[in-house]
């Protein structure tokens, strides 16, 4: 079934760009930006684990005092939304973390326990991510950069622009975030940020590789 043609995606596609100048008078309106965070949490992720949470930054004060540790990005005051997406910690296979998962899946007696096989042996021989606490958070980090995509293309799609973000000292971040009480930084972690908003000038398209460069048809 063809929900939206493939026309309309490429075009979507083609306008995208990393947004790093928008109009602060203009605002997304709040059912489009729920949206927005319902493709978030709709994501798929590795074995179901959706180890991620999504921290909506409106606060004036907050983003002021999150400016000078994310390079000074003006858009920290004139982005309509940004978002802290979080990874979770420790997102072992033997932890209540995972029980949480079997419960949703409604996983009991010998099919809950065929289900913890299959995630040890995953996390420990074929990803082989538990020999350090960083593996396994990058694991999960690499989940959030799911979200986050699927987040921006949904955006692109509504005309709104974005922008994800890499450039901002973690250690401060997280801090300053954990010190407001809004996440539990032995739980979690600031994997990456994205702002959302309507450009206020227009984007050149940069070079890209052509498709040939990039897709390889293995026969």
């Amino acid at each position: 079934m063809t929900i939206f043609s493939k026309d309309d995606l490429i075009s979507a596609f083609h306008r995208r760009a990393s947004t790093r100048s928008y109009d602060g008078n203009k605002k997304i309106p709040a059912d489009d930006f729920n949206a927005i965070l319902e493709l978030g949490r709709l994501s798929p992720s590795s074995v179901g684990s959706e180890p991620w949470q999504f921290l909506v930054l409106q606060n004036a004060d907050l983003r002021q005092k999150l400016k000078p540790v994310c390079w000074g990005i003006p858009t920290m005051e004139t982005a309509s939304h940004i978002v802290a997406i979080l990874a979770k910690k420790n997102a072992r296979y033997d932890t209540p973390y995972f029980g949480e998962i079997m419960d949703r899946r409604g996983l009991t007696g010998e099919a809950r326990e065929k289900a913890l096989a299959v995630y040890k042996k995953f996390q420990t021989e074929d990803i082989a991510i538990l020999e350090t606490d960083r593996s396994l958070y990058d694991w999960a980090s690499k989940q959030t950069y799911i979200a986050l995509a699927n987040m921006m293309t949904g955006a692109a799609m509504l005309g709104i622009d974005s922008c994800p973000i890499e450039g901002f000292d973690y250690k401060e971040v997280n801090r300053i975030l954990a010190e407001e009480g809004l996440f539990d930084p032995a739980e979690w972690g600031v994997s990456v940020m994205v702002t959302f908003g309507y450009r206020d000038k227009e984007i050149r398209q940069k070079a890209r590789k052509t498709f040939d460069e990039v897709v390889k048809f293995i026969e």
